[in-house]
């Protein structure tokens, strides 16, 4: 049996700071506290005092494998997660083909067995017509099925309401939404087009893929959570007015009860906003689109505030050629767990 114990650290853990030891048992944490005696043959790590903080857990990054794995793959992406302190992650369904079968999901837990560096889960996906796939998901198979209310990466789209309520009063699984407008979006587009042509440049971003199409997507989803009871979690909020939809408070309020409806952000919008398109371009271009210094202000201060439940990466790599592509041809996506 291999152990560690490590001495006089600095530990984070379960919503406490506190000084003392840890012992590490083939690979698991075996014990926590004070004056620790070494055991024979036992590895001894003094920590003089350093911060030891539990590993990071990521519900949501895009690792490109099956598909698109010349912009990464489960090995190289989980050993960036390693190294940014992550622990665990959970990756999303649009890769090539998209994760919207038992077949297609079972495959991607056999390309991480041994090759991922952390704990994994893949989410499956919904589409229009997958319906009778999701009523047969295992729960135990998947952390949720990921409703791509708004088109993105991989276009997994689900658009069609009868479909889309289907979704929410069936599935066995939390569902994990995407939430933007996609006709709002389509809207802007043309008529940013019309005004510039192929002249688009990333500083149009957040007014194509605006707030307003963010904030009536985000009110459909909590509608049909709500009219259904179901489990639902939002996926990167970037506004201020999305923030008044949710719930304060922690995940288990004091009687004991869950929120039904939680909701997260992601690192970009902590620290990115509309006055960095001028300098980083499309290489912070992403969907949703990053947003105002308000935004910014206002999303940090609701993580404090407990009003976002989970702060993510939605660590999404492409490559620099790929980039370098004008607005309109340039992927949304940056590659964010290395520095989580």
């Amino acid at each position: 049996m291999s152990s560690t114990l490590i001495t006089n650290a600095r530990m984070v853990n379960e919503g406490r700071t506190f000084d003392g030891d840890l012992r590490i048992e083939n690979g698991r944490i075996a014990q926590i506290g004070n004056g620790l005696a070494p055991r024979v043959g036992e590895q001894v790590v003094d920590a003089a005092g350093r911060w030891l903080l539990p590993g990071m857990i990521d519900d949501q990054v895009h690792f490109r494998e099956p598909g698109l794995t010349h912009k990464g793959d489960i090995a190289s992406e989980s050993a960036a997660a390693v190294a940014g302190g992550l622990t665990s992650f959970m990756d999303m369904p649009n890769t090539n083909p998209p994760t919207l079968d038992s077949t297609i999901l079972e495959a991607k837990y056999e390309f991480a067995r041994g090759r991922a560096w952390a704990n994994y889960g893949f989410y499956h996906g919904a589409s229009n017509d997958n319906l009778d796939a999701i009523r047969a998901l295992d729960p135990k198979k998947a952390p949720g099925v990921k409703v791509f209310m708004g088109a993105s990466t991989g276009n997994m789209l689900v658009d069609n309401p009868e479909t889309l309520d289907a979704i929410f009063r069936e599935c066995p699984t939390p569902i994990i939404t995407h939430c933007e407008d996609t006709p709002m979006i389509d809207a802007n587009l043309k008529a940013f087009q019309e005004k510039y042509g192929d002249a688009l440049t990333p500083d149009m971003h957040p007014d194509i893929r605006s707030r307003e199409a963010c904030i009536k997507s985000t009110r459909l989803a909590m509608s049909l959570a709500r009219k259904h009871g179901t489990r639902l979690h939002v996926l990167h909020i970037s506004t201020a007015d999305e923030l008044a939809l949710f719930e304060k408070g922690p995940l288990i309020r004091a009687d004991g009860s869950r929120k039904q409806i939680t909701a997260e952000t992601c690192v970009h919008f902590l620290h990115f906003a509309r006055p960095d398109y001028a300098t980083k371009g499309n290489l912070i271009k992403c969907n949703p689109a990053i947003k105002e210094v308000s935004d910014r202000e206002a999303i940090t201060a609701a993580l404090a505030d407990d009003v976002l439940d989970v702060l993510a990466t939605d660590h999404a790599p492409h490559t620099w050629e790929e980039k370098q592509k004008p607005y309109a041809q340039a992927p949304s996506g940056l590659p964010l767990v290395q520095y989580a």
